[in-house]
């Protein structure tokens, strides 16, 4: 077994413990009202996409989302959160270094033995969810279910649902595609841009992720046979049948969305494994982007 494998079929765990924990970092996580972005880089920034969308749509505040490299430093928060499972990502580093005493801020991490440790004013440490392989898996859904809990929106259905996801077969046939498709909508565009960064580090796939509804408006233009089209959450009425009518695969996302995705995650050891390939050590990526000054 692969370190990714064993990772992320741990995550039903980690996910209970970090609901569980969620109250113990209260006071490090957004108040409601505040004015938040939370940030990341890679699969932390994706996860930022899903938090900020679900903070937001529980009405507890203006929340945006950015890559760390690419925040707007003309913008005023209350505080600012960061995820980041190394605590070394030089990117995010550099934010909050930029932010120290004029905006409060969060770093969420796996490890605090770390550079992030002095550069973040407040940490919430998830070290039981750090991971050993370069692909993320169950630290990034562990920090997110932390974010859920912390706004009520940690839904009993989810443990239970990733088991179930980690369980039962993958669709027929979905090994074999040649070409991916993740679809989401609110909260879920972030998942569903996190699958197609899985199928693409771990299986080196055609692996490409929408807004469900942006679909119709191009993209539908590669579905075909030997095709998948995967919806995290629910789909936009009349869209099933129209990938179907392409003669490309659909998979309905029936499971609590944050479960579907571990079950994109072991659809991406599968093709990985299909292809010879070690998702473990994925070509050209390391752990953590550390660059040099």
């Amino acid at each position: 077994m692969t370190h990714v494998e064993d990772e992320l079929t741990s995550q039903p765990e980690c996910w209970e413990r970090a609901a569980s924990q969620a109250p113990r970092f209260g006071e490090a996580l957004p108040a409601p009202g505040e004015r938040v972005a939370i940030v990341g880089c890679g699969t932390s920034y994706f996860m930022a996409q899903a938090a900020a969308a679900l903070r937001e749509g529980a009405g507890q505040g203006e929340t945006d989302a950015f890559a760390a490299s690419e925040f707007p430093h003309g913008r005023r928060y209350d505080r600012v959160v960061a995820l980041t499972r190394s605590g070394t990502t030089t990117e995010v580093l550099d934010l909050l270094g930029h932010l120290k005493g004029g905006t409060a801020t969060t770093a969420i991490t796996a490890d605090p033995d770390t550079p992030v440790r002095t550069a973040a004013d407040t940490l919430a440490v998830l070290d039981f969810a750090d991971e050993r392989s370069v692909v993320q898996t169950r630290f990034a859904t562990t920090a997110l279910t932390l974010l859920r809990a912390h706004l009520g929106l940690h839904p009993d259905r989810a443990v239970a649902d990733a088991r179930t996801a980690l369980a039962e077969p993958l669709p027929e046939g979905i090994v074999e595609c040649g070409q991916f498709t993740f679809l989401g909508r609110g909260w879920t565009v972030g998942l569903a841009n996190e699958a197609g960064l899985k199928m693409r580090e771990a299986a080196l796939a055609w692996a490409e992720a929408y807004p469900a509804m942006e679909y119709r408006h191009g993209p539908v233009s590669i579905s075909t046979k030997g095709t998948a089209t995967w919806m995290l959450g629910d789909a936009p009425d009349g869209l099933a049948e129209q990938v179907r009518g392409t003669g490309a695969l659909w998979i309905a996302g029936a499971l609590d969305p944050l479960a579907e995705l571990v079950r994109v995650h072991r659809l991406a050891v599968a093709v990985a494994a299909s292809r010879g390939l070690d998702p473990d050590t994925p070509r050209h990526l390391t752990r953590s982007v550390i660059l040099e000054p």
